[in-house]
């Protein structure tokens, strides 16, 4: 252990944020990491508990605690403190093929279950966890390693989500020839055109992508697997084919007349937005939401993320609309650590409009019944309030009310990945999710990892489930494996 005493002599400290009236200005990552000097101190309140919830990845109370990927934690902590990088690299990427995504947009489960947290402020393990990468990536720790032997086997990964590249990464660590399949014009799905820019900056996604390549994963872009290309082609050329296409279908609002100019999933928002910050559409199809007044159905991660993108197009206005009631803001005796705390969170967009308007942009119990168009173009909606009782959502009466608006982005999740995509390979899916069993299709030489096979779920769930994934591809194609 580091120190023996740092937590209890150290307070926890985060990284700073520019002002959020300065931030909105632009779309560059806005946290500020701490000097290297109280980022080390930082390192050494871990306690190095006995029993460190911290990387336990388990469901208590319904929901996931602890790290899903059984993070090295206290090991990588005390090499921060003592100054050991390399060290705390090789405890952090043992775990982990890609901490610089995670330790950018993952919520931090492991601080939740952190013991420290049961008595006062966690430590900072997500900040902790990007400062060893990214000044592994700084000090040139971070270099391409090809394999030293190939095996003859060849594999296709169809996406290049989180889920995708880890499995990629693995497999081709391991000797095996791997070719990513990517249906838009740039690698990394989710991580590219899913994630604003502020959150996850491309250009660390694309610093991957090149070392991929420099390891000699193959990626070819540009082609939709089921459409440009067939499942029988996929498997007649290769050994195994890995569907990692994530969970794209967005969940319909169940608003009356959404079929109108001015109605757009958040999915095709979010990606129009990144394509117009990466220069391949213009402004007119990038920034769809300048000048309009804007309602965001949705209170999770991405409406939030459609509401700082809304801030930053300059839209005339914008309101988020929440179904569910609103959390408690403190934690409840009733939900204790090392549960997940079920609290108000307000997240980096409703900080925003908060800092810009003074109110939060959020209402409650609230949905769209109806929206309101003229001539196909949409000038307004239709909103009630909605009560949960008996496991149904239902409109309270005489609660209708008409506002304003010429955009309407629906944030309310996905519902799973494409159908066509299983069609081309003549798999099974139920609620539009891959079906599998031990990670294989009912197709014998297709295996599923990742969203599409679970669902919709966060960055650091679908690469611990590409990781259990690219093993029994391995055991697959060579009898045996030595990645588990």
């Amino acid at each position: 252990m580091g120190k023996a005493t740092g937590f209890l002599e150290y307070l926890r400290k985060n990284n700073t944020d520019v002002d959020p009236l300065e931030r909105i200005k632009n779309y560059r990552e806005f946290h500020l990491g701490l000097n290297e000097a109280e980022r080390r101190r930082q390192g050494a309140r871990c306690m190095n508990c006995g029993v460190p919830f911290c990387q336990s990845g388990m469901v208590l109370g319904g929901a996931m605690t602890g790290c899903p990927l059984h993070n090295l934690i206290p090991e990588w902590n005390d090499e921060i403190y003592n100054g050991n990088d390399s060290h705390a690299l090789a405890r952090l990427l043992k775990t982990n093929p890609f901490p610089e995504f995670t330790g950018r947009v993952c919520p931090a489960l492991c601080e939740k279950a952190c013991v420290m947290a049961s008595f006062g402020d966690a430590v900072t393990v997500r900040e902790n966890e990007l400062f060893v990468i990214e000044n592994a990536f700084e000090n040139g720790l971070m270099k391409a390693e090809a394999p030293a032997v190939r095996t003859d086997k060849k594999v296709a990964v169809v996406g290049s989500g989180p889920s995708g590249l880890t499995v990629a990464e693995l497999l081709n660590k391991r000797g095996h020839n791997v070719t990513v399949y990517e249906k838009d014009d740039l690698a990394g799905g989710l991580l590219t055109y899913g994630i604003p820019n502020m959150k996850l900056d491309k250009q660390v996604v694309a610093r991957r992508i090149k070392l991929m390549e420099e390891e000699g994963v193959v990626f070819v872009c540009g082609v939709d697997v089921g459409k440009d290309i067939t499942g029988e082609e996929l498997t007649k050329a290769y050994d195994a084919v890995v569907l990692c296409c994530g969970s794209r279908k967005p969940r319909a609002s169940g608003a009356e007349g959404t079929n109108v100019q001015g109605v757009i999933y958040a999915v095709d928002f979010l990606r129009q937005a990144e394509k117009y910050l990466l220069g391949t559409v213009g402004e007119s199809d990038g920034k769809l939401a300048c000048g309009k007044k804007v309602i965001v159905v949705g209170g999770g991660d991405t409406g939030n993320d459609c509401v700082a993108t809304c801030l930053r197009q300059g839209a005339a206005s914008v309101t988020q609309l929440e179904i569910m009631p609103p959390l408690p803001e403190e934690r409840a005796a009733s939900n204790p650590w090392p549960e997940w705390p079920r609290v108000r969170k307000t997240d980096y967009g409703q900080e925003e409009y908060i800092a810009l308007y003074g109110s939060d942009p959020r209402i409650y119990c609230t949905e769209v019944k109806k929206v309101i168009s003229e001539n196909g173009i949409m000038k307004g909606a239709e909103l009630a309030e909605v009560k949960f009782l008996d496991g149904k959502f239902t409109v309270t009466e005489g609660s209708e009310r008409t506002v304003e608006a010429d955009m309407l982005i629906v944030a309310a999740g996905f519902v799973g990945c494409e159908e066509y995509v299983a069609d081309a390979f003549g798999i099974s899916a139920e609620r539009g999710r891959l079906c599998r069993k031990n990670y294989l299709t009912d197709n014998p030489q297709v295996f599923a990892a990742g969203d599409a096979a679970t669902g919709q779920s966060l960055v650091v769930k679908a690469i611990a489930d590409a990781k259990c994934c690219a093993a029994a591809v391995d055991e697959y194609l060579m009898g045996y494996t030595n990645m588990r």
